[in-house]
């Protein structure tokens, strides 16, 4: 699991500040949160995550909670699920969550966007084959848009087909990533990605 077993020391503070953008005041922040949540556990499991009352109205919770445990998104190159996870596996995957910071190149702030959009991609791709469905598709343009205040359903389904009127032939035996990246391309979504951990709002987790 996590090499973190107890609070982090400084060095610790600081590698995991360099490896996921937040500030050394910000993992301490979350340390006490993972610690909540995990009942002073050195390690959290799915059954943890039914105590955040936020979550359990989200309409993709389930896919939250998966993202925790999904080694796709520790940034190891590795795949498959895991049953529990420390809380350096916590931070790494609650940083796709943080807003950029505002003194970014444009490259690098194209870097965290492809991130954070291959995040996304992977929460609906639920059995790794490297394609979601159509309606897969849609119901992550509803949540990004529904960022932006009241937004029917109708109206996200027309916003989130009309990006793929241009090669609509292309789709319908799956959206690859690179199809993703794509339509995706004029929807700002690196400021809608965030959610509530133990009444902490992750958009105000930026430098």
């Amino acid at each position: 699991m996590g090499a973190l077993q107890s609070l982090p020391s400084e060095p610790e503070y600081l590698d995991l500040a360099e490896k996921t953008g937040f500030s050394q005041e910000q993992i301490g922040i979350l340390h006490k949160r993972f610690k909540q949540l995990s009942h002073n556990e050195e390690s959290l499991r799915k059954d943890d995550f039914n105590t955040i009352p936020d979550l359990s109205c989200n309409p993709i919770r389930t896919q939250i909670v998966e993202a925790f445990f999904d080694k796709r998104n520790f940034r190891q190159n590795d795949v498959g699920h895991v049953q529990e996870i420390g809380f350096e596996e916590f931070l790494v995957v609650m940083s796709h969550f943080r807003p950029p910071s505002l003194n970014l190149s444009e490259e690098q702030r194209e870097s965290i966007r492809r991130e954070k959009l291959r995040f996304l991609f992977n929460m609906h791709d639920t059995d790794n084959d490297g394609t979601i469905t159509l309606e897969e598709y849609r119901h992550v343009v509803e949540e990004l848009l529904s960022r932006s205040g009241p937004l029917s359903k109708e109206t996200a389904k027309g916003i989130s087909d009309a990006a793929m009127l241009e090669e609509p032939d292309e789709f319908y035996e799956g959206i690859t990533f690179e199809h993703f990246l794509k339509i995706l391309k004029d929807i700002e979504i690196e400021t809608r990605m965030n959610i509530r951990f133990l009444n902490m709002d992750t958009t105000t987790l930026c430098k």
